[in-house]
């Protein structure tokens, strides 16, 4: 009796000393997210200029998803990238798999509760330029796997941004104030987009959150 308890006695203390694992989720960044002094200059070099109007936008003239390999859209394309064990089927369609959406911090397990976010609303770059552009570059930016356009993040969440800018609509978590300020800023500045003064002056604060 004495033997087995001094042996219970050592197990605990092994188990006690053993380091602690913690499993995290966290969102995998899309690509090319500039450092917040490549952001700043960035900043610095785009138009400030009033939007434009919402006459003649459509969803349509910036035709998306589109196939990107193989049987896989966009936006199965994305749900792959930033999910974590995504399981697909011949379809590309992702039937299990755990995403976390960094915007509010939510952990979802079916893909029918995320969203693929336009980082830069397809709305916004209408009336800050892209009214001008031709569909295949609106396409081009619609599908951008290149630059940080696309995420996946919780639906309900994504419903409500819709298509405000940063002086309208921030993430509920403050954390990610300054990795979405940075994003914004690289979309606007690889298409050449304009931004508001009360656009820029949002950006400039969430970037002194870095």
């Amino acid at each position: 009796m004495k033997s087995a308890i001094l042996a219970t006695i050592a197990f605990c203390a092994l188990v006690s000393a053993a380091p602690t694992i913690s499993l995290v989720l966290e969102a995998r960044a899309p690509p090319n997210v500039p450092s917040k002094a490549e952001a700043q200059s960035q900043l610095a070099g785009l138009t400030v200029a009033a939007q434009g109007p919402q006459t003649g936008y459509s969803r349509d003239l910036f035709p998306h998803w589109i196939n990107q390999a193989g049987t896989c859209n966009t936006r199965e394309t994305v749900l792959k990238r930033d999910g974590t064990g995504v399981v697909t089927n011949d379809a590309c369609v992702a039937t299990s798999g755990s995403w976390f959406s960094p915007y509010d911090g939510a952990t979802w397990s079916a893909a029918s509760d995320v969203d693929i976010d336009h980082m830069v609303p397809l709305s916004n770059a209408w009336k800050s330029g892209a009214a001008d552009w031709t569909t295949a570059r609106r396409q081009a930016f619609a599908n951008d796997l290149t630059n940080p356009q696309l995420l996946a993040v919780t639906d309900s969440v994504n419903q409500a941004k819709g298509d405000k800018g940063p002086e309208d609509w921030k993430p509920p978590l403050t954390s990610y104030y300054c990795v979405y300020s940075r994003m914004w800023i690289k979309v606007k500045s690889v298409y050449a987009l304009t931004v508001t003064s009360a656009e820029k002056s949002a950006l400039t604060s969430m970037l002194n959150t870095c």
